[in-house]
């Protein structure tokens, strides 16, 4: 749309769109513009404003083409999940690994499982204060899931697992944690409902899962204001 929108401009006044730079910067706008009509997310604005002006400047920098390849298998490594259609990578707070481990003390649980547990933001601290709950961090990214296995080495009271948490028996954990993506919880809730056992925990962070009423609603005082979603089997 953008680039459209673009192409319309400079046949109508092309006096105004003279060199590739300004092409590329009112493609850019133009996309942004789009993106934020069309009602995307926050993040699409910039990457649509700064993706011409990048591939130009890569062009004019000759950038060697391993470059590409070796930053394509990096996000590959990082994202595995979103390649392989599941969720993006989230990175929760340090405010909400406190606020789940408060939680999870009230609980009294004996075992907690952390569902893409990314680099491990909310299962290390917690395996760190409560030494006596047996943890398990569920991550299919690999780089992520490298990352967590190294923070965890000492904690041997937790486990980082290389699985999808489609995989994860729920049946073991009386508390279960998750920071996914919309996409997803509509499934998940279902694997909840029928996997998890009864009067166990579920703890979704910013994404409600649709048509079930949470238990309750912890709102965290960090940056993005989150919210914990919290179901009882």
């Amino acid at each position: 749309m953008g680039l459209a929108a673009t192409i319309a401009l400079t046949w109508m006044s092309p006096a105004l769109f003279h060199g590739a730079w300004r092409l590329a910067l009112v493609q850019g706008v133009a996309a942004a513009l789009w993106s934020k009509l069309f009602r995307q997310r926050y993040w699409w604005m910039p990457i649509h404003l700064l993706f011409m002006p990048m591939a130009i400047a890569m062009l004019i920098l000759h950038v060697p083409s391993w470059c590409y390849l070796l930053i394509a298998l990096l996000l590959a490594l990082v994202f595995w999940g979103t390649v392989k259609g599941d969720v993006p990578l989230f990175l929760s707070s340090a405010a909400v690994a406190d606020a789940v481990a408060a939680i999870v003390e009230r609980e009294n649980a004996n075992k907690f499982a952390d569902l893409g547990a990314g680099i491990g933001s909310v299962a290390v601290p917690l395996a760190a204060e409560c030494r006596s709950i047996a943890i398990d961090a569920w991550e299919c990214a690999p780089l992520p899931w490298l990352v967590t296995a190294w923070r965890c080495r000492k904690l041997p009271n937790m486990a980082a697992k290389r699985a999808s948490l489609w995989d994860c028996n729920l049946v073991c954990y009386e508390v279960v944690f998750a920071f996914l993506s919309p996409a997803v919880m509509a499934e998940l809730g279902e694997k909840v409902r029928h996997k998890m056992r009864p009067g166990s925990l579920f703890i979704s962070s910013s994404f409600p899962i649709p048509d079930w009423e949470p238990e309750s609603i912890v709102e965290v005082k960090d940056r993005r204001n989150t919210k914990l979603f919290c179901y009882r089997v």
